[in-house]
């Protein structure tokens, strides 16, 4: 199950056909404080965070789940329309496993979701090969 979180309904929608044609169940967040409720009773196998969104943004969200141990090691993919180096390094500060940036390039999606679903299951959840 992947967790979608975008405080846009169209990104949300766009996200969630994506990856259900991909044949993966979607459940949906969106804002920040929804997400780390919906996380916590639904344990997703991978979240594609928005980062900006309003009340509680897509990084102060993952490092709230970062903080519950049984959220702690899901994937999660920040997704932005920020690609500054600067940027992806603060993503990266705040726990996020992956990064996307909009327009979303869906075959990338796709190889990252893959990559890091994989990596989960064999127990290297950020995906890291070092």
């Amino acid at each position: 199950m992947i967790l979608v979180v975008d405080d846009s309904a169209d990104h949300v929608a766009m996200l969630s056909l994506d990856l259900q044609q991909q044949g993966y169940r979607v459940v949906t967040a969106t804002n920040g404080e929804e997400a780390v409720s919906v996380a916590g009773y639904t344990l997703p196998n991978l979240i594609l965070m928005d980062v900006s969104m309003p009340q509680l943004d897509g990084l102060g969200a993952t490092r709230r789940i970062r903080e519950q141990a049984a959220l702690r090691d899901i994937p999660i993919i920040a997704v932005t329309a920020f690609g500054t180096q600067g940027f992806q390094r603060a993503a990266y500060d705040a726990g996020v496993s992956g990064y996307l940036t909009k327009p979303i390039d869906f075959n990338r999606m796709h190889r990252l979701v893959a990559r890091l679903l994989a990596a989960s299951v064999s127990g290297n959840p950020t995906g890291n090969t070092t």
